[in-house]
């Protein structure tokens, strides 16, 4: 199962960036995920540097700690990172940034690993789940709009 959004923005993709590769300002942007923190001594964004998110599912519950480790980290063009079940990666999740139009195409996507449970989640409910991602991507980013458009 997977999905993308793209949005629009009017700001340089290094100041976009800058904002989503840091996760500790996630909580700012997702309805789900209220807060993160770098693990491991990790102080920024780099490749197979670990960090955990605080989540409230569907921002009602049940809220619970995911642990992620940053999978690619070219800045001013592509963040990502695996949500991981013990050293098993669950969900890939992506943002992906190309100048348009004198500002920067945002493209945040989400793809969950392939398997039994992924196909038995798709035939319990995982459209819903889909549907859900894709308000929320849109949500994330509209939200990160507004401050990187924001006036001085």
């Amino acid at each position: 199962m997977h999905a993308s959004v793209t949005v629009h923005m009017n700001a340089p993709a290094d100041e976009i960036w800058e904002l989503i590769s840091d996760v500790r300002n996630t909580g700012k942007f997702s309805p789900e995920t209220f807060e993160a923190e770098w693990l491991d001594g990790a102080t920024g964004p780099a490749v197979g540097a670990k960090f955990r998110g605080h989540v409230r599912r569907n921002e009602i519950g049940p809220v619970y700690w995911t642990t992620c480790r940053v999978t690619s980290c070219e800045p001013g063009r592509d963040f990502g990172f695996e949500v991981l079940l013990g050293d098993r990666a669950v969900n890939n999740w992506r943002y992906q940034l190309a100048p348009a139009g004198g500002g920067t195409d945002v493209t945040e996507s989400f793809r969950m690993a392939e398997g039994i449970f992924t196909k038995i989640f798709g035939l319990l409910g995982g459209q819903l789940r889909k549907r859900r991602n894709v308000r929320d991507m849109t949500t994330t980013l509209n939200r990160i709009k507004a401050v990187v458009e924001a006036p001085a």
